[in-house]
């Protein structure tokens, strides 16, 4: 039997209210989602998933019985995320007297919200959780961006320590707010700066929200493990008068497999 934690049919909303909702909800987290892009995804496995064999063993040092040795087998658990979303009903209502554009406002701030969260605990960690983001696992000192154009240059030389430590590619490239405006807005003696950075990184280039500065990273598989149990999806909180609250939530874990497969690009 089928395990309904979203609790969705308790909802007074529309089946056509729903598909837009979750039409919006996905169209804001394909575009604000980016560790995704750039490691391996696992999954997802469902709610029931808690935590992420690991392969590690720990000996105890003491044996319960004479030449009997005990060992705790390793797991990462699962971290869940929730955030609310408060709509007003009459704004879904009138889905059914033909409205294709409800304020569904409160839905791409929660897609946000969440997208934010999950790639703040890949890149920069989340301790709490259990999660080493990719930046604080690298062994390789910063290196610092300089003005934008020098990115090409940063990028070049993060590129060829990723190879002194035998690191292959592709790699890609995350950058965050500030790097990704000046990228995509900068230029040199009239050619864009992004045309020059396409030719140092030959995988894909996203923009991340929830780090600073930016990241290459080999992108060849096999180093970095993103795990989802429950992915991203909207449940049924509760319901007043003219309001109803709706939840978006997800459980995942990250696992960093390969540590010196990503150089952290920093403003300096």
């Amino acid at each position: 039997m089928a395990i309904d934690i979203l609790k969705r049919t308790l909802a007074p909303i529309l089946p056509e209210a729903w598909r837009l909702i979750d039409a919006e909800a996905a169209r804001v987290l394909a575009l604000d989602l980016a560790a995704r892009k750039l490691v391996d995804f696992d999954g997802p496995h469902g709610i029931l998933l808690s935590a992420v064999n690991t392969g590690r063993l720990t000996l105890f040092a003491d044996h319960p019985v004479p030449e009997v040795s005990v060992g705790l087998r390793g797991v990462q658990p699962l971290v869940e995320l929730r955030t609310p979303i408060r709509l007003e009903l009459l704004e879904l209502d009138l889905v059914a007297r033909g409205a294709a554009d409800p304020d569904l406002e409160a839905v791409v701030r929660a897609s946000e919200r969440m997208a934010h969260a999950e790639d703040h605990a890949v890149f920069a960690g989340y301790a709490r959780g259990g999660i080493t983001g990719i930046i604080e696992a690298s062994p390789h000192p910063p290196v610092v961006l300089g003005p934008p154009a020098l990115y090409a240059r940063a990028l070049l030389e993060a590129k060829e320590t990723l190879r002194a430590a035998g690191v292959n590619g592709p790699y890609g490239l995350a950058l965050g707010l500030r790097a990704y405006e000046e990228v995509y807005t900068a230029a040199e003696d009239g050619h864009p700066i992004l045309r020059r950075i396409e030719q140092v990184v030959d995988g894909p280039i996203v923009r991340a929200r929830g780090m600073d500065g930016a990241v290459l990273l080999s992108v060849r598989g096999g180093d970095y493990q993103l795990t989802v149990g429950q992915d991203l999806a909207i449940g049924y909180a509760y319901h007043e008068k003219h309001t109803v609250e709706l939840y978006l939530c997800e459980s995942f874990t990250f696992r960093v497999l390969e540590r010196a497969a990503a150089v952290h690009l920093t403003h300096g």
